[in-house]
């Protein structure tokens, strides 16, 4: 493939394009390439190791990894599942079914929620963005069946919806309903999705992080959510505790709540209920309500088959016990000589950013002043927490209860322990990626940076691979991350993760003028049969902008810097093949930009890329310098 796609013609193709030509999509991911082969990696050995912990052959002190295995094992155990079929969800079905009455429902909330039956709004406590020490009460609009709301009304919508109906039509053939009342559920069930489509935000509208910042008095809110009693729940979780204020992030979801939640709709709303929280429950059923619940999915993302049950396993246990898998993953499988060295990384990257903050051309003096403080203070979480969260303690998994039965009890267990947090300070410490995920994260609350131990291998990151190997691939990871924290949503939080205006006037139009233009050189690019959402994905092409800006600046000061070594690297991290279906999917929803444009639209920004393969205007992969944007 090299000797036919010149680099200066297609990056993506000429480093990718030998591997792509013979990679095969395992029938159960949507996808494969760099993350994804890493992350195929990791769960062949964690899959490996929990197999040896299932039968004895190893074991672990590390706080939650025995009740994990325990978890693994009930999982495995289809003939119990299949023995019981429905049976264990038939009476949380029973007690939705005969809440006849919206004062019933109020009644029965608290409970039913715990049990994760699905409610007219979704609640729970994160860091408050104006006061991050302190926790808050988040409020939603209730989650909708597609994946959003620009599907409604579009032929692809309707088939999915199509998709979603077979799949519940046969899921309820499995209960007590007659053959009229289970037609009934399921047209109610996508007639209300349909009103709730109508409320909430879009994905665009997600994207700007910053107005999902909505203080409302609790008052106001509880106007909007009656007849539901919301006041009554939180006195059920809170006592004599009951915040003031929450934040809405999706007001109008809130504000409109009585377009979808009140006395006239609601046995709709209680036939939809039924129907998701079955759907959603029959994860942990018998192997034909299981499979039958991921139709959807599969339809959704191109997928022909699920995953093996070993896989699932291995899955569902990552998930529930995160940061013990994770430590455990990262303790056996990590070298601290690594850790220690990417460390020492992004400590240079956060000096060189520094750097070029004061040499930057559109910001005011005390404006770069307040962004070097805030690069002074980020925090680095490298590889893998020092321990795990006592938290993880309280999962205990009986080994007498039925998978159903013991995941009902996690869920409380945990969904209570994220509401408990609202009366008490924010645990800085803790850590938003555990060790065995293929990904790193910037989280402009706390201002601090994750990197998994699970990335840190190549084309990412190896020992073995030169400086140059290592910037283009991890080093320019780091420098995303960290650029996150002056995109067009993270810029609007300051050095301790408070939202907060630290900009000028003068700053703001200059970066705003910048953000535009990196809108506009992205938006509206055909690919693969549709079109880039240049808005949807400008906050991490603005970071994949300023980790490359970063990154180049450190080859200028590293001997015997390969910027072909570089620029490769750059290009190999972002090799993806995916389905059609997920393609069309990601195009729709995903911030991020597809990754072959990652890979080749970046580097035409920097004179580097042209001076080190001779790029010419009559290639592809030139753009004139007039249309060159560099922001960081």
């Amino acid at each position: 493939m090299e000797n036919k796609v010149r680099i200066q013609d297609d990056l993506f193709e000429n480093v990718n394009g030998e591997w792509l030509a013979t990679a095969v999509i395992p029938d159960d991911k949507p996808r494969t390439g760099g993350f994804e082969v890493l992350a195929e990696g990791v769960e062949k050995i964690m899959m490996s190791d929990l197999a040896d912990f299932a039968e004895g052959k190893k074991h672990s002190d590390i706080t939650g990894m025995e009740d994990a295995v325990k978890l693994y094992r009930k999982i495995l155990d289809t003939e119990r599942r299949n023995r019981e079929g429905i049976e264990p969800v038939k009476g949380l079905l029973e007690e939705i079914r005969s809440t006849g009455s919206v004062k019933e429902l109020n009644e029965k909330a608290y409970d039913l929620m715990l049990k994760g039956v699905y409610m007219p709004f979704q609640i729970f406590v994160e860091a408050d963005m104006k006061n991050t020490s302190a926790n808050a009460l988040v409020l939603n609009g209730p989650d909708i069946i597609l994946p959003d709301t620009t599907y409604y009304g579009t032929p692809e919508g309707d088939q999915l919806l199509s998709v979603f109906r077979n799949m519940a039509e046969n899921a309820l053939k499995y209960t007590d309903l007659n053959e009229e009342d289970q037609k009934t559920y399921v047209d109610d069930t996508l007639a209300y999705d349909a009103l709730i489509a109508g409320k909430v935000k879009s994905a665009l509208e997600w994207a700007d992080y910053v107005n999902n910042y909505n203080p409302m008095p609790l008052e106001e809110v509880c106007g909007y959510t009656a007849p539901f009693d919301l006041k009554g729940l939180l006195k059920k979780l809170y006592g004599d505790q009951i915040p003031e204020n929450t934040i809405v992030y999706d007001p109008k979801a809130i504000r409109e709540m009585n377009g979808y939640f009140c006395e006239e709709n609601y046995s709709k709303y209680i036939h939809w209920a039924y129907v998701r929280t079955l759907l959603k429950k029959s994860a942990y059923l018998s192997e034909e309500l299981r499979s039958n619940s991921t139709m959807f999915r599969r339809a959704l993302m191109g997928v022909t088959e699920d995953p093996v049950m070993e896989k699932q396993a291995y899955q569902t246990v990552g998930e529930v016990f995160s940061e013990p898998v994770g430590v455990y993953y990262a303790q056996t499988y990590f070298g601290d000589e690594a850790r220690k060295d990417v460390t020492s990384m992004v400590k240079k990257i956060i000096e060189t950013y520094k750097s070029r903050m004061r040499k930057n051309t559109f910001l005011e003096e005390k404006t770069k002043e307040k962004a070097i403080a805030k690069l002074s203070t980020i925090t680095i979480k490298m590889g893998y927490p020092d321990k795990v969260r006592d938290y993880f303690k309280q999962l205990k998994v009986n080994e007498e209860d039925s998978y159903y039965q013991t995941m009902e009890n996690l869920c409380r267990i945990a969904m209570l322990e994220n509401l408990n947090r609202l009366n008490i300070p924010v645990d800085r410490d803790e850590w938003l990626m555990p060790g065995h995920m293929v990904n790193a994260c910037y989280d402009p609350s706390r201002n601090d940076i994750t990197f998994p131990a699970a990335i840190l291998q190549k084309p990412f990151y190896s020992l073995s691979q030169t400086p140059s190997e290592n910037l283009g691939g991890i080093g320019a990871v780091i420098a995303h991350e960290i650029s996150h924290a002056f995109d067009n949503n993270g810029s609007h939080f300051d050095e301790n993760g408070n939202l907060n205006n630290w900009w000028s006037d003068t700053d703001q139009e200059s970066f705003k003028k910048l953000t535009q233009d990196m809108i506009e050189q992205w938006d509206g690019i055909e690919f693969c049969g549709g079109k880039v959402n240049g808005e949807l994905v400008v906050s991490e092409n603005i970071a994949d902008n300023g980790g490359m800006a970063v990154t180049l600046e450190i080859m200028h000061q590293t001997e015997g810097a390969d910027y072909g070594e570089y620029f490769r690297n750059w290009g190999k991290v972002w090799c993806l093949k995916c389905r059609d279906e997920y393609t069309q999917f990601l195009l729709k929803n995903d911030v991020h930009s597809p990754n072959k444009l990652r890979a080749n639209i970046q580097v035409r920004n920097f004179p580097e890329w042209y001076e080190t393969f001779g790029v010419k205007d009559t290639d592809q992969m030139y753009i004139p310098e007039d249309k060159r944007i560099i922001i960081w």
